[in-house]
């Protein structure tokens, strides 16, 4: 059963906790040590063409911001955290686990309704308030307490007034690439992602776009953490997320500019 997904991805977050799962291979070598970025589960695609556009000696660990900031706050290697909102970023910062004066806030996004493009269903959907009729049986959404987007996704019905009646329809993600798989299969009638990933699919649908007054902004913060070993190289790399180059990626992927 898909509601699953959440005990799933619990399981999953204690096995990166006991080391179990292990993170990328780094070579750390100090003539072009590599470094290790965690990043949102969205930005997977916008950053991994950026690699090959502009080469750097970089892995990439995607997941969600909670799950990144868990990760962080183990000791984990990380060297640059890239987060979807900035509730994980200021729990980092306010532990001091970030190297003063990188912080930055780098992207914007928006929150999307989607529905899976064949499904008959999306033709009598047309805003997020109608998610609440009865013929709507599964909405995905990012696990709230570790997905930036679910957390949006809750914002957005809560304000609506429409929360009480969606909760049993949730379907879980454990991070929003997930989410979107779960509309994209069928799985979900509907789905509350980011329109960056609603528009990296050819198949689903947007419905709507939510209204920006429904939610908290939707900030990508970027920073070094503390205890990376290659500070440097690490700043090197998120000034380079601010180049021209890297602008007009994640203008193509829906982003926008943060100022």
């Amino acid at each position: 059963m898909l509601r699953k997904s959440l005990l799933k991805g619990l399981f999953i977050f204690s096995l990166v906790l006991l080391g179990i799962i292990s993170f990328p291979s780094i070579t750390r070598g100090n003539n072009n040590p590599k470094i290790l970025v965690g990043a949102a589960a969205s930005l997977q695609l916008a950053l991994q063409e950026f690699s090959k556009k502009y080469p750097q000696n970089v892995d990439y660990n995607f997941a969600s911001s909670g799950i990144l900031q868990q990760q962080i706050e183990q000791g984990a290697p990380i060297d640059v955290f890239i987060s979807a909102a900035s509730k994980q970023m200021d729990a980092l910062e306010k532990k001091n686990l970030l190297l003063p004066n990188t912080r930055k806030n780098l992207l914007l996004n928006q929150i999307a309704l989607i529905t899976p493009k064949k499904n008959p269903l999306s033709l009598s959907l047309a805003n997020f308030s109608q998610l609440a009729q009865p013929k709507i049986k599964f909405i995905a959404i990012g696990e709230p307490r570790s997905v930036p987007a679910g957390q949006y996704a809750i914002e957005v019905f809560k304000n609506l007034r429409i929360l009480a009646s969606l909760e049993s329809k949730f379907v879980f993600g454990n991070n929003v690439r997930e989410t979107l798989t779960h509309v994209e299969t069928g799985n979900a009638d509907a789905g509350i992602i980011y329109l960056t990933d609603a528009k990296s699919s050819d198949k689903v649908k947007i419905i709507a776009i939510a209204d920006k007054k429904l939610h908290t902004p939707i900030v990508y913060p970027i920073a070094v953490i503390k205890n990376s070993k290659y500070k440097e190289v690490s700043k090197k790399y998120l000034k380079s997320l601010q180049s021209e180059t890297a602008r007009k990626i994640f203008q193509k992927y829906g982003f926008g500019i943060a100022k």
